[in-house]
């Protein structure tokens, strides 16, 4: 075995197999794989080795995509025979909200160049006669859909990877792992050690003790997983016989099933409600080629209505059930990427869809260790989405919970039970007793919305019950004061003797003077978007910053690989360790001043000032900045001083009928000063030219900022789509993200976020268009649950275009 290697893969599975030949498709060669048994030994042997490109998420599906259209590539390279069978699929809707789902995946495809096509029940049946097309109101049909052998897979990667150069031990299992003073890793094995650069934690089923040999607790739970084959089924023989064809894969989201067809009868799979963990806290390094005990009563409801919907499977005997663990995280997506604070260890795992997703896994992470940058958008899979809060117990509760609904509807406007409430604010009882509506954004409890006694989301694809409602809260701040908690952006502090000097390295911003704030881009070195902030400079070498909340371990794990080694710069996330309130509205200085010695008049503390100041008793730090883009507040202060300002700051705005106002306000508000948000409008894809962020770029400041001159480049280029604003003629639905935007009838672009303005009464989509028809009125149109809706191009804010009311 090699003493020394420039990367370990840890884990014989698809996973760490693509990994393993995507590195040295790439050029580095210098890497070993390790695995403990067998490859496969994990859960691809007993995969179902279903794949297609349809996903919720568009950046997931491009790697999907890739993965699919990978697997000639390997199997011509390799020599090794995969078990190719690409048959196509469809998805059944069995009611009219599913079916208004597929209409939503379906316009995903069409900006991605995938090819689907809404069909007919009887249009469905024809392809795939073993449905009963009563049971069901249509259909979605891709022919990117198919099945391969989960082990001949494997090893086409596996020698793929052998033949650039790899090397692969089996049988040789990881006892330990150990970083040396000078960043490099002891991969400590029964067989002796490997020194390495880098580690990658493909572990698989075993991946939660691969972290903790490095004091990492991931978010991955292995949950059982069945599915049965049947005997012979004459009614499939009989269709292959006519047809010359395959039987179709089928997807039954209603009755939690997947079918496709197994030599000469058919597999059936579920993923059924009563779901059950397996190995709930660690994973027995004995376990191997095994499979875990069949259960047929727990699958039995959802066997009940696949005989119902698939009537042909009544008859059938079952030959086989396969009951095996697959590992998932949280939310059902990858977690890929480099770990916070550990150079050179990377994380692969938690890919429950090897065989959809696998190679676009591999791609992105050997991407990202050669090149710095994944080349992808893939924040959806990026581990630093989950930070602390995400232990083992609420990994167990939100798996299970994502598990038992994976074929469920998740509505637009649906905000799942489990595991919380888990991360609260000082005031989280008071806004419940107001009737605030609770939405968790990496783990914290923030208001959506605030109803009135008995009144609840109704949930669904369109105008719900909370509208008129969020139109109140959104109308109030326009016409006299509102007030909502922010505690959910992600803060931060940056001092020490280099602070300075390092901020104006890190972030593409001129670095501003003592007690003003700035819009601040960060760049990475291609030159595109890899954070948007208000950076705050608050004297003494000390720095405030405030971004998205979601983002906190994405963007720590870039500061801190970033921070200089001698130890002049200190960063601080404040997590709930710092909470805020915001007010905005015309009523929002008079109702301050109320409360403060600080003198807030216009010219006194002008828009973009930042001061500590007492809120009544309480110290505080003050903004005057509104993402209402409104006159408003951004007031920070420590957990045990919010519910006191909180309830001074009701009683200072009583006379001027202060209303509380949730996320979903904020989203109506932002939207008519044509606002961005991070990970929506503003990601790692788009320059920021592109997303209308060029003029905060400081190409013109002496220090040479990360990315700076590639952003020179780009600026000149311009680049090839930008950021624009829509007023859409939906009737009862608004875009949510990610529809197809059409211009003179064809597919330019796509949607980034939107929603319905009640202060302007006007339905928004934000999304990104070609630049040379980013300036045309006329001619649009956006695609809403599979309607084409005549849209105007809303160049100019709809409210205060020119900025006069946040700056007055």
């Amino acid at each position: 075995m090699k003493s020394h290697a420039k990367v370990v893969i840890i884990g014989g599975g698809v996973v760490g197999c693509s990994v393993l030949y995507h590195l040295t498709k790439f050029g580095w060669t210098d890497v070993v794989l390790l695995e403990r048994s067998e490859l496969t030994s994990g859960s691809t042997w007993h995969a179902a080795g279903g794949m297609h490109t349809i996903n919720g998420d568009p950046n997931v599906a491009k790697l999907q995509k890739y993965t699919v259209d990978l697997y000639k590539e390997i199997e011509e390279y390799s020599g090794q025979n995969i078990g190719l069978h690409m048959t196509g699929g469809v998805m059944l809707a069995a009611t009219p909200e599913r079916f208004d789902w597929l209409k939503g995946i379906m316009a995903k495809g069409r900006y991605l160049g995938l090819d689907a096509e809404l069909i007919t029940p009887s249009e469905a049946q024809a392809l795939f006669p073993l449905m009963d097309a009563s049971q069901f109101v249509g259909a979605l049909y891709d022919e990117v859909e198919g099945h391969l052998d989960p082990s001949g897979t494997t090893y086409a990667y596996a020698k793929s990877a052998r033949k650039n150069g790899a090397e692969i031990y089996t049988h040789t299992k990881v006892e330990d792992i150990v970083q040396r003073p000078d960043g490099h890793w002891r991969v400590i094995t029964d067989k002796g050690e490997v020194i390495a650069e880098h580690v990658v934690n493909a572990g698989g089923l075993w991946a939660r003790e691969v972290g903790r040999m490095v004091g990492l607790e991931l978010p991955v739970l292995a949950m059982e997983h069945m599915y049965l084959l049947t005997d012979d089924m004459p009614e499939v023989i009989d269709f292959n016989e006519k047809t010359g064809k395959e039987m179709l894969h089928a997807v039954d989201f209603d009755g939690e099933l997947y079918l496709r067809q197994e030599r000469k009868g058919m597999l059936m799979g579920t993923y059924e409600k009563a779901c059950r963990p397996w190995s709930p806290k660690q994973t027995p390094w004995s376990f191997g080629h095994e499979l875990l005990e069949p259960d047929l009563d727990r699958i039995a409801p959802s066997l009940e209505v696949g005989f119902e919907h698939f009537p042909a499977f009544a008859n059938a005997g079952i030959k086989q059930i396969i009951n095996g663990p697959f590992t998932f995280a949280p939310d059902g997506n990858p977690l890929v990427g480099p770990i916070r604070g550990m150079r050179g260890f990377w994380s692969a795992c938690g890919v429950m869809a090897g065989f959809s997703q696998g190679g676009g896994v591999g791609l992105a992470l050997a991407n990202w260790m050669i090149h710095g940058d994944p080349g992808f958008d893939v924040f959806a899979m990026d581990v630093a989405r989950f930070g602390d809060f995400a232990t083992l117990a609420y990994t167990n509760a939100k798996v299970q919970e994502n598990y038992s609904r994976r074929f469920s509807i998740r509505f637009p406007n649906e905000e799942l039970p489990a595991a919380r409430p888990l991360r609260t604010t000082p005031i989280y009882d008071v806004l419940k007793a107001e009737g605030a509506q609770f939405g968790a954004s990496y783990g914290l409890e923030q208001p959506l919305w605030f109803a009135p006694e008995g009144v609840r989301d109704a949930f669904s694809w369109r105008r719900s019950t909370d509208f008129d409602h969020v139109a109140a809260e959104a109308q109030a701040v326009r016409d006299s004061l509102g007030m909502m908690e922010i505690s959910g952006f992600a803060k931060y502090t940056v001092s020490g003797e280099g602070a300075e000097g390092w901020l104006d390295r890190l972030l593409a911003c001129r670095i501003p003077a003592q007690g003003r704030m700035v819009l601040a881009p960060m760049l990475k070195e291609d030159g595109h978007l890899i954070g948007d902030f208000t950076l705050a400079n608050l004297g003494g070498g000390e720095f405030f910053i405030a971004g998205s909340g979601v983002a906190e371990d994405y963007h720590m794990r870039w500061f801190q690989q970033h921070l200089p080694e001698d130890g002049s710069v200190q960063i601080t996330a404040h997590g709930p360790r710092l909470v805020g309130l915001s007010i905005a509205g015309p009523n929002a200085r008079a109702c301050l001043q109320k409360l403060t010695d600080h003198n807030l008049d216009a010219e006194a503390f002008r828009f973009m000032d930042i001061a500590r100041m007492d809120i009544g008793m309480a110290p505080a730090l003050v903004g005057r900045v509104s993402f209402t883009g409104d006159l408003g507040y951004e007031i920070w202060m420590e957990p045990h001083h919010q519910r006191y300002i909180y309830e001074a700051l009701r009683e200072a705005g009583a006379e001027f009928g202060l209303t509380l106002f949730g996320l979903r306000a904020l989203n109506a508000l932002r939207l008519e000063k044509n606002f961005g948000g991070w990970a929506r409008e503003y990601r790692p894809i788009y320059s920021p030219w592109e997303a209308e962020l060029g003029r905060f770029v400081a190409l013109g400041k002496e220090a040479d900022f990360i990315g700076k001159e590639a952003a020179k480049a780009l600026k000149e280029d311009g680049g090839k789509m930008r950021l624009r604003a829509f007023v859409v003629k939906a009737t009862d639905a608004d875009v949510i993200g990610d529809e197809p935007i059409y211009h003179d009838g064809k597919v330019v672009g796509w949607v980034t976020s939107g929603g319905y303005a009640h202060a302007s009464k006007a339905s928004v989509a934000m999304g990104y268009v070609p630049k040379d028809l980013a300036e045309v009125p006329e001619g649009w149109g956006v695609e809403i649950l599979g309607e084409i809706h005549a849209a105007r191009l809303q160049r100019h804010p709809l409210f205060d275009a020119n900025g006069a009311a946040m700056r007055g």
